[in-house]
């Protein structure tokens, strides 16, 4: 089950008198992703490297360190945590000791899981298009039945009738709020795909 972040988490560590400081936080969209990775970068700092990864999308980028060192060890990270809709940037200052292209591998793949680790996560539901209509006086109840199966509406337009709704449900939940849904209407609200 892939998950991504409630918001954004930080962690800092020093190794071998370089300090960094890597940055995590949930993105929906690659522009998102690259506004984080600018926004957060520290131009004074000397590498600012990262990697996102949104669905199948992905990107990462060593920012100077050797090929293959940064960039790809926070990816894999990332996917270690099964994570998604994440972007990571790790910022480093050079301490003056070499770590070899093994040690940077470790410090910005170690840093960006142990940010992940402490991060608090949600849950990715994939959700399943739905439509239902229903009367002014059951929309409140609806709507709450529909956020207990954590469910979203996704639309809703008035018409002289009632209420018609289009949701996003988990596939999971929709016999559940279906039931739900029925009981609470004597069998007229019925959910379609």
């Amino acid at each position: 089950m892939p998950f991504t972040l409630a918001g954004l988490c930080e962690y800092r560590e020093e190794i071998r008198k370089s300090r960094f400081i890597t940055l995590a936080a949930p993105i929906s969209t690659p522009a998102e992703a690259q506004a984080f990775i600018e926004q957060h970068s520290d131009l004074n700092a000397t590498h600012n490297c990262w990697a996102w990864k949104l669905g199948d999308q992905y990107r990462s980028n060593d920012d100077g360190e050797p090929g293959g060192t940064a960039g790809r060890p926070i990816l894999a990270a990332i996917e270690a945590q099964a994570c998604d809709q994440v972007a990571v940037l790790v910022i480093r200052w050079y301490g003056g000791i070499q770590l070899g292209t093994g040690g940077l591998a470790r410090a910005y793949g170690g840093g960006a899981n142990k940010c992940l680790q402490q991060a608090e996560k949600i849950e990715l539901i994939s959700r399943v298009a739905l439509r239902c209509t229903c009367g002014f006086a059951e929309l409140a109840l609806v709507k709450l039945r529909v956020a207990e199966c954590t469910g979203l509406v996704t639309e809703e337009s008035f018409t002289a009738n009632g209420v018609a709704l289009q949701l996003a449900v988990g596939e999971a939940q929709i016999d559940k709020l279906s039931r739900q849904l029925a009981d609470l209407s004597r069998g007229r609200i019925q959910l379609e795909r």
